[in-house]
């Protein structure tokens, strides 16, 4: 969307948003090809938002995007739109959504609470930084459980998601996770690298100042790597690596790209700790108001949205992000010169068992039991970790085989 909506100036895509709507323009555009004007973007926006109100809706929802617009979901593939024109077609309209993106309405640390409280219905954020809000999602962030992003997609999709993961969201927090992007976090290093010599090994980077999410667990793993985590606020982090007040900023490559991190980064270092999973989830009371008929279709288009995001956001990273060794000149990471840190093996074990609960679970014991309490007497780590490890650990995300984890089979 970046390329193709170079022909409409802001100016001109605000005037046909506030004409027809945000949501319908932003969906609009997302099914243009080619360079896109003025013109054609209002055009098919004026069909889309015809047919999106061609009936009166039973319920409208808020779905507060954080940061999220036409450009960086364009980049990063989560699917947040995707899933609201999935729903709204499903339903006929009976469903109506509207995006509200560009922390309009919530940030990244906010939506989690707003969605709590009322504000909106259905938000997108990490789950990280929506940690801090509702702390059962630091059950995803033990160091080193997900060895692969096709672990993590298998478990999303496995069945015991629901009473590991899903459930006690429900129960705890109102939330009802629906969909999620997969990577794992690294360190995104600034400034104060670029001359540097390309990270190869643990050392390179222990000692640094590195930027926190919300997560609690996070913070665990990066002080037993030595990685002094400071909290930054996510829309801060761009300033603090530019002025070289943090050294980096754990977060996954394809956030570093959408966020606008890139111009500003020397070196993306691959240390895949724990996870990087910017999710899609809503007040589980406006889930339970629906019918069954209505609770079947977000169902549905979750599902749908999940097995979309698997397989277009691995093509993102590779075409667009370029998220691995000597990236081409063509994409984010080449064109900005962020060269990407792959650690050998030996220094991803070495970083496993400095800081991993199956090795030093000492640190670890207090969230340990605090989380198993909360999921009803599961042994949360020891369950995950044993089922994103049915599959091999090399196994390409593609084959990962999509499941409807709530019908248990």
């Amino acid at each position: 969307m970046i390329n193709k909506l170079k022909g409409v100036s802001r100016r001109d895509f605000l005037g046909i948003a506030g004409r027809y709507g945000l949501t319908s323009t932003l969906i609009a555009a997302s099914g243009l090809t080619g360079l896109v004007t003025a013109p054609q973007l209002a055009k098919a926006a004026e069909k889309t938002n015809d047919r999106r109100t061609r009936n009166s809706p039973e319920v409208t929802w808020r779905f507060g995007a954080s940061g999220f617009n036409e450009d960086n979901l364009d980049i990063q593939k989560s699917g947040q739109l995707f899933w609201v024109q999935d729903l709204e077609e499903r339903t006929e309209g009976k469903i109506r959504v509207e995006f509200i993106g560009s922390n309009q309405i919530c940030n990244q640390l906010d939506c989690v609470n707003n969605t709590q409280q009322g504000v909106v219905d259905v938000f997108s954020a990490s789950t990280q930084n929506s940690a801090d809000g509702a702390p059962y999602y630091n059950v995803l962030d033990f160091a080193y459980m997900f060895p692969s992003r096709a672990s993590q997609y298998y478990f999303f999709y496995h069945p015991k998601s629901e009473e590991l993961l899903r459930e006690p969201l429900r129960q705890r927090h109102n939330l009802h996770f629906l969909f999620t992007h997969c990577e794992l976090r690294g360190l995104m290093m600034g400034r104060t690298f670029r001359d540097e010599p390309t990270v190869s090994k643990l050392e390179d980077i222990q000692g640094t100042r590195n930027r926190v999410t919300g997560t609690q667990l996070g913070r665990i793993a990066m002080q037993l790597l030595d990685l002094n985590p400071r909290p930054v606020a996510w829309e801060e982090t761009l300033d603090a690596l530019r002025q070289g007040l943090i050294d980096g900023a754990e977060t996954w490559m394809g956030a570093a790209a959408y966020s606008g991190l890139t111009p500003v980064l020397s070196q993306a270092v691959d240390l895949r700790f724990f996870c990087g999973t910017e999710h899609t989830a809503m007040d589980v009371r406006k889930f339970d108001s629906l019918s069954s008929e209505l609770q079947d279709a977000v169902m549905e288009s979750a599902y749908t949205a999940q097995v979309h995001v698997q397989g277009v956001h691995e093509s993102a990273l590779t075409d667009i992000v370029g998220a691995y060794p000597d990236p081409e000149p063509h994409t984010l990471f080449g064109k900005n010169e962020v060269r990407v840190a792959r650690l050998p093996e030996e220094e991803i074990r070495k970083a496993e068992e400095l800081c991993a609960p199956e090795y030093n679970p000492e640190p670890w014991e207090r969230w340990r039991d605090r989380l198993n309490d909360w999921s009803g007497g599961h042994d949360v780590y020891k369950e995950i970790h044993a089922i994103a490890r049915e599959i091999p650990s090399d196994m390409p995300v593609a084959n990962v085989k999509p499941r409807r984890w709530w019908n248990n089979a």
